[in-house]
């Protein structure tokens, strides 16, 4: 038995309405840290196409996201996802994650990216899992440094976040650091 305050379980179609209300009432907390989304995003059709996307790219081994969840309560409080797989030489996947805001601060996202990095080495075979994280969301880059992420380098304008080319600071592990 664990002894974690969360779980993480691949997501399903059924999870999407708890998704929906995640998003929306997070929206102008995770806006920051996101890019830019239509209305459309934030609505339960849109969070099912998501949700299917997700599953159907599980199945082929390209992407896997996963909803973070309160032991004993079963309660949705974040999402984490290793997306972009690639195989051969590189086995490597990109590693991003939420957590709901009210939850903030509880050890939940350290706690699930640890597990993801379990996950992605164990039973995915991974070699390297990376993340990428503007070097303001200090609370972000601790997570990744608790969970044994080593820093790599800047990567000026990575990613355009909330309508601006950001800077992220980039992390990684590699099964070798995880054992």
């Amino acid at each position: 038995m664990s002894d974690s305050p969360i779980y993480l379980r691949q997501l399903e179609l059924t999870d999407a309405p708890a998704l929906l209300e995640l998003r929306i009432r997070n929206r102008s907390f995770y806006q920051p840290y996101e890019p830019l989304r239509e209305e459309r995003h934030f609505t339960l059709e849109e969070q099912e196409k998501d949700i299917a996307a997700v599953i159907h790219t599980a199945q082929l081994d390209q992407a896997y996201a996963y909803g973070i969840f309160i032991a004993g309560t079963d309660e949705l409080v974040g999402r984490i996802a290793l997306t972009s797989i690639s195989r051969g030489v590189f086995q490597n996947g990109y590693l991003g994650y939420s957590i709901d805001q009210a939850h903030n601060g509880r050890g939940y996202a350290t706690a699930a990216v640890s597990e993801i990095a379990r996950k992605a080495f164990v039973q995915l075979g991974l070699h390297r899992v990376q993340a990428g994280v503007m070097p303001r969301n200090k609370r972000s880059v601790r997570v990744l440094e608790k969970a044994g992420f080593r820093p790599e380098g800047l990567a000026e304008r990575y990613l355009k976040i909330n309508g601006t080319w950001e800077d992220h600071l980039l992390f990684a592990m590699t099964s070798e650091d995880y054992n």
